[in-house]
């Protein structure tokens, strides 16, 4: 990794950066758990809909939102021709 500040990185830099820093947390990694968010935690957290959550083994978990600021939930698409979306639910 570099000491260069992010907002000074070229895209390829910024890239570099986070697949590497990603990929430490996630790579290998076993999916124990899967649920939608509760109404109750949505609402804690200030979003409308529910994101399917995902656990992994080390305890992370990944809730997709739809900006970096977390405004809302966020669907999945996949590769998947029965099942290209995972939805958010209201």
């Amino acid at each position: 990794m570099t000491d260069k500040p992010l907002d000074k990185m070229t895209d390829k830099e910024l890239t570099t950066y986070w697949n590497d820093r990603i990929s430490k947390i996630l790579d290998g990694k076993k999916i124990i758990k899967v649920e939608y968010m509760t109404k109750e935690d949505a609402e804690d957290v200030g979003i409308d809909f529910r994101p399917i959550q995902i656990q992994l083994d080390n305890g992370v978990w990944l809730t997709p939102m739809s900006d970096d600021e977390g405004n809302d939930a966020g669907a999945i698409h996949t590769n998947l021709k029965d099942n290209s979306v995972i939805p958010v639910l209201y």
